[in-house]
């Protein structure tokens, strides 16, 4: 059975101290592991995101999961969120990429490895199409999921607008332990595991009472944030069925104009927003490692490494 060690960071961005949290096979040579790094969404913070534990389950960390599949598995705190400090930044999308400015060269430090596959969820979908577009060279294989691109037609967003006026005012919104039974129930109570938000609760409550409006602002108001024509490396967006930040058209439209031709598109039944923490999760992580454990192309016209 594998050994994970788990080691924590932090990393300066200005005045502000940023959390940086690593999961990895004991005994892995550096440089042996692909990186995997893990970037949270608008209203939680990296470890419920990406390291969650609950009494009696042993699936819902993501990182164990993808430890044991040989990944090195990183994630941070963003300014503003968890752990990390709380400045004046409204933590918008922009702020995100220099965010990960700074904790990308101690990935490649401690890993050995310069590239990481990519993966973000809602906000930190967001997040990580906009640094795939622009810090190629730090990305070699992106994953989508909970991701808005326009913003045409969705539900969830169209909502937010009502209160463009509240997050223009302020450069953070509160939270109770209320806000997040309404993130895993909103578009469909059935694939939510309400011990998730629960556990989320207590984690997030212990830490702080708010979260930055940057990426609410940035995804009602001033989307699109990135340009499919201009991400180069593989792509892999996953969509549930019910998830009512994005429709269909928009996302299968981002998806066409992708330029790489080794990218996947998953609409996932039994799904909404939120997918490896809902009930499904085994399905979506399914999809998630075929995707990280493509096998290599062996044809004459498969491009050079």
């Amino acid at each position: 059975m594998t050994s994970i060690v788990a080691r924590e960071y932090w990393v300066k961005k200005g005045e502000a101290s940023l959390y940086v949290y690593r999961k990895f096979a004991e005994g892995t040579p550096k440089g042996a592991a692909p990186v995997l790094f893990l970037i949270h969404g608008s209203s939680l913070s990296a470890i419920p995101s990406y390291d969650l534990k609950i009494p009696g389950e042993d699936d819902y960390s993501v990182m164990d999961y993808f430890v044991r599949l040989g990944f090195d598995v990183w994630t941070m705190d963003h300014d503003g969120y968890g752990r990390s400090s709380r400045t004046s930044s409204n933590g918008d999308i922009a702020a995100a990429i220099d965010d990960l400015d700074v904790a990308m060269p101690l990935v490649e430090k401690e890993s050995g490895r310069a590239k990481a596959t990519v993966f973000g969820q809602s906000g930190g979908a967001v997040r990580a199409a906009a640094y795939a577009e622009q810090r190629p060279e730090r990305v070699e294989r992106l994953v989508l999921d909970g991701f808005v691109w326009t913003g045409k037609g969705s539900p969830t967003l169209e909502k937010r607008r009502e209160r463009l006026d509240e997050w223009r005012a302020s450069n953070t919104r509160k939270f109770d332990r209320a806000f997040f039974e309404t993130i895993f129930n909103r578009d469909h109570p059935a694939f939510g595991d309400p011990r998730v938000a629960s556990f989320w609760a207590d984690y997030e409550t212990a830490l702080g009472d708010s979260f930055p409006t940057g990426t609410y602002l940035d995804m009602s108001a001033n989307l699109p944030k990135a340009d499919p024509t201009k991400i180069q490396c593989p792509v892999l967006v996953i969509r549930g069925e019910f998830d009512g930040i994005a429709t269909d058209d928009d996302l299968i439209e981002f998806f066409r104009l992708l330029p790489n031709k080794d990218k996947h598109f998953s609409l996932m039944a039994g799904q909404a927003h939120v997918g490896p923490q809902a009930i499904n999760r085994h399905r979506f992580l399914h999809v998630m490692k075929a995707f990280l454990t493509l096998p290599q192309r062996r044809d004459a016209l498969a491009p050079s490494a």
